[in-house]
């Protein structure tokens, strides 16, 4: 089957590669649309910091937002048919350890992360491996383009439930990109007031025709404070800007991963008795967004820019907008095009 490999730093392929074989408690699928990530662009340009402490290397096949009809399954696996539509979680825990055994498998020491972590391989790919209990089904009303935004609206639904907040509450997101126009999607459907802050006059502009109450340039916003503030964004000052925006007893929800470290003066978190939450993957989140995705419409029109072939993921990853890509931040791919 073709796949996209990434070899090295700024160096991926399509390549021929062995197809999967499912094992026991095992299904296979065919994939027929993934999202390409920020973390699969860190792990393009060899950054993501997995490669810098060995839980993955090189050569890997990315690729964790993925959508697909299951194919084949194996031995023990009852719960899933072949020609099933479904997507699944990214995280693979060990299931044996206490943290698995109590929901937390998403922070399992030995966990694999599909297409991120240990090697396992990801969804840019015509077909994907995946544990049978990692599965969820998708009803007919989350078409392709919504499916393959679960994984990220996953974290987003988790990121707004960890705010806290609801009718006649303020908020603000950092970081218009997929992440954080999601997470403005479910906020507004809660009956919450956000602004939103980023660096894109584009983004700022799709956040708007999402339901935002205001948006800001980076460094220009307002000195106003709010119930809640999440940053979804890359950029390593962001959260000790966000958290002078929080008022006291609010609540401060880290979704963005930056490439180098936050310094943060945490006496604010003391003398405003903020908390401060931290949001790994949207395991716990999955349900309830396919829930949100099949009652009320994504707007997919918004959110994804261009769906593309697995010959353009390399250009994409190198920072390439297509051509053709309207102005959504996500770029999606079809494995199936281009098939020879």
């Amino acid at each position: 089957m073709r796949a996209f490999v990434i070899d090295g730093p700024r160096s991926g392929r399509v390549a021929e590669v062995d197809p999967p074989t499912p094992g026991p408690g095992q299904v296979v699928v065919d994939v027929t649309r993934v999202g390409l990530c920020g973390t699969d662009v860190e792990l393009f340009a060899g950054t993501m910091v997995y490669l810098q402490s060995g839980d993955q290397r090189a050569p890997m096949v990315p690729g964790h937002e993925w959508v697909g009809r299951v194919a084949q399954i194996g031995p023990g696996v009852t719960t899933v048919e072949p020609g099933r539509r479904v997507t699944g979680d990214t995280m693979l825990g060990c299931l044996r350890c206490d943290r698995c055994r109590n929901g937390r498998h998403h922070v399992c020491d030995d966990r694999f992360e599909i297409g991120i972590r240990g090697n396992w391989p990801g969804a840019l790919a015509e077909q994907l491996l995946v544990p049978a209990t990692a599965l969820r089904e998708l009803p007919g009303s989350v078409d392709d383009a919504a499916a393959a935004l679960v994984e990220p609206g996953g974290c987003a639904w988790r990121a707004v439930e960890a705010a806290g907040v609801g009718p006649g509450n303020t908020a603000c997101v950092y970081g218009p990109g997929t992440l954080g126009l999601l997470t403005l999607h479910f906020l507004v459907a809660r009956g919450v007031a956000v602004d939103v802050v980023g660096l894109d006059a584009t983004s700022l502009e799709l956040a708007t025709m999402m339901g935002a109450n205001a948006v800001h340039r980076a460094g220009s916003q307002p000195n106003t404070r709010y119930d809640a503030v999440i940053d979804t964004s890359t950029g390593a000052d962001v959260p000790g800007t966000a958290l002078r925006h929080v008022t006291p007893s609010g609540r401060l929800v880290l979704v963005g991963v930056a490439e180098t470290p936050s310094v943060v003066d945490l006496r604010q978190v003391v003398i405003g008795d903020i908390k401060v939450i931290g949001i790994l993957a949207a395991s716990a989140g999955l349900d309830a967004t396919i829930r949100e995705f099949s009652t009320r419409q994504i707007p997919t029109d918004l959110l994804v820019g261009a769906t593309v072939a697995l010959d353009q993921v390399a250009d994409v990853l190198a920072g390439k907008r297509p051509a053709h890509a309207g102005p959504g931040p996500k770029i999606q791919v079809d494995p199936r095009q281009g098939d020879q």
